[in-house]
């Protein structure tokens, strides 16, 4: 067998992001702190994101954002990470972007948010299997939406009716892949980082296992022990 063929990638994963920007990400963190530092900590979870899915072998890595966030993210990520620019507005033009743009070169195709860092590799690589023999694949969020949606084909209908960021995420996007007659495996619930809560979770696994997210987890930890120091000085 030849080389080239051994190392033919056997699917692509694409991050799906936007620029770290105050007021344009991480919104529902609003208030909770302060902008700068949503800012930040959201370009430790793309970048964390990114890393993640770059230690899969065999596997083409891209990040599919905004056309005029692409310059901006390329430059925050290491060199020869394919950051390509979606056709349209919204997530929902951004997932069929994927599709269209990586399954005519990669065939099996994942797309997956930037707010789960932390997700374990085996869950990206059960979703590859369950593409063997479904026609999509979605890992659900905990909260009722998902945080992982991969097919094999392109279905530009898919995403038509389900309201992507809501709790009613997942059931509409199954609804619609029943309706168009495909067949759906389906991940492992998981949690991605939306509020608060979430983001006090991951602060507590990452305490655990700072590895699964190493920007992400020094970051949250930095953060900590800012907050620990000043209410020490507020007692005081």
């Amino acid at each position: 067998m030849s080389r080239s063929v051994v190392e033919q990638p056997h699917g692509a994963v694409v991050v799906m992001a936007k620029a770290p920007r105050k007021g344009l990400v991480k919104t529902r963190l609003r208030g909770a702190h302060p902008p700068c530092d949503v800012v930040q900590l959201s370009e430790c979870m793309l970048r964390d994101s990114v890393a993640l899915v770059r230690a899969l072998p065999r596997v083409h890595v891209a990040v599919m954002c905004p056309r005029d966030d692409v310059v901006e993210i390329a430059a925050r990520l290491p060199a020869g990470v394919h950051v390509v620019a979606q056709s349209g507005t919204g997530l929902a033009a951004a997932l069929v972007s994927v599709f269209e743009q990586f399954v005519p070169d990669f065939r099996r195709v994942i797309a997956i948010d930037s707010d789960s860092p932390h997700l374990p590799l085996s869950m990206i690589q059960s979703a590859f299997a369950h593409l063997e023999t479904n026609d999509v694949v979605v890992g659900p969020t905990e909260d009722g939406g998902y945080y992982l949606v991969g097919a094999s084909a392109i279905h530009p209908r898919l995403f038509d009716s389900a309201p992507l960021g809501s709790c009613n995420a997942f059931d509409a996007l199954r609804a619609s892949a029943r309706g168009l007659g495909l067949s759906m495996g389906l991940g492992e619930a998981f949690y991605d980082v939306d509020v608060l809560a979430d983001l006090r979770r991951l602060a507590a696994d990452l305490r655990s296992e700072p590895t699964r997210a190493p920007r992400t987890a020094a970051f949250l930890a930095s953060w900590e022990r800012t907050a620990g120091a000043r209410d020490d000085k507020l007692a005081g």
